[in-house]
């Protein structure tokens, strides 16, 4: 179930909020100019489906995104439990960072955990299937996956060379609770 839990940025223990439904995480994280919207494949995804089957059961909406949005290019990134750099690939987005272009995902499958730093307040998105989250560019976040990762998400980019973390230097990121592992990534590896 997707989940949005907002923290005073020196409370990390206790949320000052938390909301399930997805109109009130869309309204939300809409007040402080995040994008957060749902998805529905216009034909059958399979397990292990190609980039290009994946992207064309949701051409519809990549289409409006990069018509209303400016993104230049899409691509598909599927990560599981079993990944040999799974430890790496965590390690390298927990700690706070920007990007100089938005940070657009849609969770085809599985589920991820993007936290953003925004005006003294942490906003934590569980994202999991059938959501989409776009994280502004120049917006404070870090990202998590779980020890045991597991995810197909769809990218998109308005300069893909140019998507780089500029790391912060602050440790805020480790004071804030981490994901939990997707129960599908058991049976993902």
């Amino acid at each position: 179930m997707s989940r949005l839990r907002i923290f005073d940025e020196t409370r990390p223990q206790t949320p000052l909020a938390e909301y399930a439904s997805h109109p009130d995480i869309t309204r939300e994280l809409g007040r402080v100019g995040v994008r957060f919207e749902q998805w529905a494949a216009n034909q059958p995804v399979a397990p292990g489906a190609s980039q290009d089957e994946v992207i064309a059961a949701y051409h519809g909406d990549i289409d409006r995104l990069m018509r209303e949005e400016g993104y230049q290019s899409v691509d598909v990134i599927s990560l599981k439990p079993d990944h040999p750099e799974r430890a790496t690939l965590r390690r390298k987005f927990l700690s706070e960072h920007t990007h100089s272009e938005d940070e657009v995902r849609f969770f085809v499958a599985g589920a991820g955990q993007f936290t953003l730093h925004i005006d003294g307040k942490v906003y934590d998105v569980l994202c999991e299937a059938g959501d989409l989250i776009g994280v502004p560019d120049g917006t404070r976040h870090w990202f998590d996956m779980s020890e045991s990762p597991y995810f197909v998400a769809i990218r998109l980019f308005t300069n893909k060379d140019g998507w780089v973390a500029n790391f912060t230097g602050e440790d805020i990121a480790d004071r804030f609770p981490r994901m939990t592992p997707h129960p599908a990534a058991a049976s993902a590896s």
